[in-house]
């Protein structure tokens, strides 16, 4: 019975408690291995990782404020290169208009002085045919009177005045003129006024 009770003493549930001492000891051991090698270097790691993860937040929060002062120095740089623009141009265009101006004044300038070099050389050019005219209207007109009068007008004096006479009822002619009445010409009257 002995036997009996120490196998219904004996529980099949429960380790024998040699095995619970040698459980509980290996245990501890395994337990101080743990906190003493594995948990410090599961703590480093972590703290590694938290610290890469900090610094990489701090860094792109770094980087992004030097992105937003780069932007903002970028947009000032920008509104001061459109400013400066837009006076290059506003200076480009009065000097644009400056020049046109004053090559407008030089072409009217220029203009003036090549009519009024044409003037002066039509005056002369006009001046002298009508001194080349004059003579030759008052050969033709000596030698016509001549004709006839029939008398010679070679006397220098006589053949002046008659030229004269001849040109100024010619130049009476041109404002109005004297006419016979008959055929609306000019009559010439050589000695008229004697």
């Amino acid at each position: 019975m002995r036997i009996l009770a120490a196998e219904e003493a004996h529980n099949p549930l429960l380790p024998p408690l040699g095995e619970i001492i040698i459980g509980l000891i290996a245990f501890a051991i395994v337990m101080l291995v743990f906190f003493r090698f594995i948990a410090p270097r599961f703590e480093q790691v972590f703290r590694a990782r938290r610290e890469a993860i900090e610094g990489g937040i701090e860094r792109a929060e770094a980087m992004q404020a030097e992105a937003k002062a780069a932007l903002e120095q970028y947009r000032a740089q920008l509104a001061e290169a459109r400013t400066e623009a837009a006076q290059i141009r506003d200076q480009a265009r009065a000097e644009g208009q400056q020049i046109l101006e004053e090559l407008r004044t030089q072409a009217q300038e220029e203009s003036a002085r090549i009519v009024a070099r044409g003037e002066e050389q039509l005056a002369a050019n006009r001046q002298s045919v009508i001194n080349e005219l004059r003579g030759q209207i008052g050969a033709l007109a000596v030698d016509l009177a001549g004709r006839v009068v029939g008398e010679s007008l070679e006397d220098e004096s006589r053949r002046r005045g008659t030229v004269d006479r001849f040109l100024d009822q010619l130049d009476g002619m041109a404002g109005g003129g004297a006419s016979d009445g008959r055929t609306g010409s000019t009559v010439f009257v050589p000695g008229g006024d004697r």
